[in-house]
């Protein structure tokens, strides 16, 4: 069997009738040297196929998780054979984004109160800053993920000096085809973030459709190799879901997922004009006031379901 000679990920899922020999010989050459094989040189057929589902059943991605047993080598199936690096971003955040990034990170651990009531001392202030009011609203109106999101964008803006650029709304599709006209903002959808991981940086805006006008949001903390996610999400729970409880880190988000619409980059965008507060008093950050174990409740519930990755 060839020596490898690529082991760059070219940014597509590889499966059975690829055209590209040389990407097809990288494959082929390190399941032979797992032990897997034999194979018709530089031909994905179903034979080569059935290589690849084998060692998907026997291996797991970088980060200890089950791979998808489908026969194609996505991005962690890829990094599993081809050790990757962590992606390098292409160009670097802006201060906004890291400032805004750190106030979310400061969030990490405050809670709903009660729980599933979407409302508590500081949740209710996230969802003022997009024009709710928490006490008229009923709770299927305050959904507050992306509340959170404006919050952070908004408080690290105001630190500054300005405003944020970002579009004030509590609609997670509805942000994503606002942030369209902001002059500066730029979308960056699934295919292309997945194509090319060097895209994804910190402080990035992703969101999520989950179909029937429902969608999710976070901030992006880091990338990690093979192409999962490092993320900040408000109204969540350790299972990544939407109508959750509280501000956790997370690290269930991935490159591939299907229904992941894309990120937004604020970084050419800068600062505007702050606007008139009717209270004169500029929005700050509250550190959790939970108690420790409210943080550490994520690592604990991680080992609860094993996650397949192609």
């Amino acid at each position: 069997m060839a020596t490898i000679t690529a082991t760059e990920f070219p940014g597509r899922v590889i499966r059975r009738g690829e055209r590209d020999p040389a990407v097809v010989r990288a494959i082929q050459s390190a399941l032979d040297l797992a032990g897997y094989g034999p194979f018709r040189d530089g031909v994905f057929d179903d034979l080569m196929e059935a290589a690849v589902r084998r060692f998907q059943a026997q291996h797991v991605d970088a980060s200890g998780h089950a791979l998808r047993i489908d026969g194609e080598v996505g991005r962690f199936t890829w990094g599993a054979l081809l050790a990757q690096p962590v992606p390098t971003p292409s160009s670097a955040p802006s201060t906004l984004m890291l400032q805004s990034l750190a106030i979310a990170g400061s969030q990490v651990g405050q809670m709903e109160v009660p729980p599933l009531s979407n409302r508590g001392p500081q949740v209710d202030e996230y969802l003022r800053s997009v024009g709710i009011d928490p006490e008229r609203s009923n709770s299927d109106g305050r959904n507050w993920c992306m509340a959170f999101v404006y919050w952070s964008f908004k408080t690290a803006a105001l630190s500054l000096g300005g405003d944020t650029p970002l579009p004030k709304s509590a609609g997670c599709l509805d942000h994503w085809n606002l942030a369209a006209r902001v002059q500066g903002a730029r979308r960056i959808a699934r295919a292309e973030a997945y194509a090319d991981a060097s895209l994804v940086k910190p402080g990035l805006v992703f969101i999520l459709d989950l179909g029937q006008g429902h969608g999710h949001t976070g901030i992006v903390e880091r990338a990690m190799a093979g192409g999962r996610l490092v993320t900040i999400e408000g109204n969540t729970n350790n299972d990544g879901s939407r109508t959750g409880v509280g501000v956790f880190r997370l690290d269930r988000r991935k490159l591939s997922d299907k229904v992941l619409k894309g990120f937004i980059d604020y970084s050419a965008a800068g600062l505007v004009a702050p606007a008139p507060s009717a209270s004169g008093v500029r929005a700050t950050a509250t550190r959790p006031s939970n108690p420790p174990a409210s943080r550490a409740r994520p690592r604990a519930a991680r080992a609860r379901s094993v996650r397949s990755r192609t």
